[in-house]
C-alpha cells in the first residue's frame, strides 16, 4: 500500500510540475517584449550568470540583454532621429563597424556605406543656394541625394533630369 501511495504522490508531483512548466510558457507567449534593441555586445565580458531571462524580469524600461556571458538587465538604446545618407556611389569598408545607433558616438547613426556598417554623420544642409538650371547641362541620374555626399562645399543640386554636386551659389 505504500508503494502505491508514494506512486500516486510522484505522479500527481509530475502532473502539477507539467502544469505549471505549461502555465509558466504560455505566460511568456503572451508578455509582449519592451522596445528597444539590447546594447552590442562586445561590450567586454559580464558575469557569467543569469540574472534574467525574459524583458518581464526585468525593472521600468529595461530589458534582459546577453552581456557575452550570461544575461542582465540593461537600459536599450533607443534609435537616434534622422536619416542615413544615401548608399549612391558610396562603397566603404566592407566591415561591420557598427550595428545600430547605440554603438555610434555623439549624432552619428550606424548606416550602410554600400558594403558593411559604419557610423557617419547625419544629413546636414550646408550653406548657399543650388544655382538654377536654365539649359540642359548635367547627367540624366541620382548622383547625390544629400549635401553630406557632396566633397567639400559643394552641395546636392537638382539639374535637368537628376541630381548632382554642384558649388552653391553664394549670396
Amino acid at each position: 500500500m505504500t508503494a502505491r501511495l508514494c506512486c500516486l504522490l510522484i505522479a500527481a508531483l509530475l502532473c502539477l510540475s507539467v502544469c505549471l512548466s505549461t502555465t509558466d510558457t504560455e505566460g511568456a507567449a503572451t508578455d509582449p517584449e519592451k522596445p528597444g534593441v539590447c546594447p552590442s555586445e562586445n561590450l567586454g565580458v559580464g558575469l557569467c550568470v543569469e540574472m534574467c531571462s525574459h524583458d518581464r524580469n526585468c525593472p521600468d524600461d529595461q530589458k534582459c540583454c546577453s552581456n557575452g556571458c550570461g544575461h542582465q538587465c540593461m537600459d536599450p538604446y533607443k534609435e537616434k532621429p534622422g536619416v542615413c545618407p544615401s548608399k549612391t556611389l558610396r562603397i566603404g569598408v566592407c566591415a561591420e563597424m557598427c550595428s545600430h545607433d547605440g554603438d555610434c558616438p555623439n549624432d552619428e547613426k550606424c548606416c550602410s556605406n554600400g558594403c558593411g556598417h559604419q557610423c557617419m554623420d547625419l544629413h546636414k544642409e550646408k550653406p548657399g543656394s543650388c544655382p538654377r538650371r536654365f539649359f540642359g547641362v548635367g547627367f540624366c541620374a541620382e548622383l547625390c541625394a544629400y549635401d553630406i555626399e557632396c566633397p567639400n562645399d559643394e552641395k546636392c543640386c537638382r539639374n535637368i533630369c537628376g541630381r548632382e554636386c554642384t558649388s552653391p551659389f553664394k549670396v
